[in-house]
């Protein structure tokens, strides 16, 4: 890993993705080809390493292995050290593939208890990584599409843990300590009861949830999910709140499909990093951050202007998009 010194961002060396794995293509016929999953039942030799299965034994639900090709290890050294002017690190981490189901359905249109699983899988997996003390930050992410980076056409996320905190999350937690410090109240209660408020932009809610696309939407039909209980950390999530998050992912990913016909998308949680022992400027994570969901459709590559100027170019106002949302049945 490597610190770009002007913009603070990291860059993950990672020769094992330089190429998929040989097993997404099985040729069909003359000069064919169909994409293949490795993840469906009967080809668990191709990720034998099992991490998590759900039940225990006997035909498998939600199935967690490593990523055949992470792009972070749990081996190495963690410290930043200087290369001349620059710092670099060693990719410590962790990079799991969570199977979503058996089958070849999308995670939408699986039974509220089944999305429920999945989501107790993540924070099972997330629990487990925490126990290395090396480990700073962790993330749930989900490719769907091939526009959006899916490899596989199978029902999968990915949990990924770093020993650094990376910048667009460092971000976050200074907006919320600095908001809170002013307010004395976590910014994002304040977002979420003003998305209800005012109802425009409001997709979904239940009573443990609010889906809205955001004020500032940077893709067209962006959506963010918002507990209502002010947690800090994912892994707190109550039994109820499991089932009450599978219905609004149920919902608002049906809801995608049905307004653009199954699209291109990215799935990421956000939740607060790991806390040391000593007091820093982090202590106040339990009352100001909150652990969320943003959900952003992968319609358009990224052009030059939004790259140089780090400013998003949205054609659809977020107000339109959450209207048609909400006609749309999910």
């Amino acid at each position: 890993m490597r610190l770009d010194p002007l913009r603070e961002t990291w860059t993950i060396f990672s020769s094992a993705r330089l190429l998929a794995p040989p097993f997404l293509l099985r040729r069909r016929g003359a000069g064919a080809e169909e994409r293949f999953s490795p993840f469906t039942p009967g080809n668990e030799a191709l990720a034998p390493h099992t991490l998590y299965s759900k039940p225990g034994a006997g035909p498998w639900q939600v199935r967690v292995v490593p990523n055949r090709a992470p792009a972070l290890r749990v081996e190495g050294d963690p410290l930043r050290h200087p290369d001349g002017f620059y710092d670099r690190t060693e990719g410590v981490g962790a990079h799991e593939v969570i199977i979503e189901t058996p089958g070849g359905e999308p995670l939408e249109a699986l039974p509220l208890g089944a999305i429920g699983e999945v989501i107790i899988a993540w924070k099972m997996r997330m629990l487990d990584l925490m126990r290395d003390g090396r480990m700073r930050a962790f993330f749930i992410v989900k490719d769907v599409g091939e526009q959006a980076g899916a490899h596989v056409p199978h029902s999968v996320s990915q949990l990924i843990a770093l020993a650094i905190l990376p910048p667009t999350l460092t971000k976050k937690l200074d907006v919320a300590r600095e908001f809170y410090d002013r307010k004395k109240r976590s910014i994002f209660e304040d977002i979420w009861r003003e998305e209800v408020r005012t109802g425009t932009r409001l997709v979904y809610e239940n009573n443990g949830f609010a889906v809205f696309c955001p004020y500032a939407s940077r893709t067209p039909f962006e959506m963010a999910v918002y507990p209502k209980r002010q947690c800090a950390d994912f892994h707190g999530i109550s039994d109820q709140e499991v089932a009450q998050l599978a219905d609004a992912l149920k919902t608002l990913l049906g809801k995608l499909a049905g307004a653009l016909n199954h699209p291109p998308y990215h799935l990421m949680l956000y939740t607060a990093p790991t806390r040391t022992d000593r007091r820093d400027h982090w202590n106040t994570l339990p009352v100001d951050f909150r652990w969320h969901i943003e959900i952003v459709p992968a319609l358009y590559y990224t052009s030059g202007f939004e790259t140089a100027t780090g400013c998003y170019m949205n054609p659809v106002f977020p107000e339109t998009a959450a209207e048609y949302l909400r006609k749309v049945g999910g």
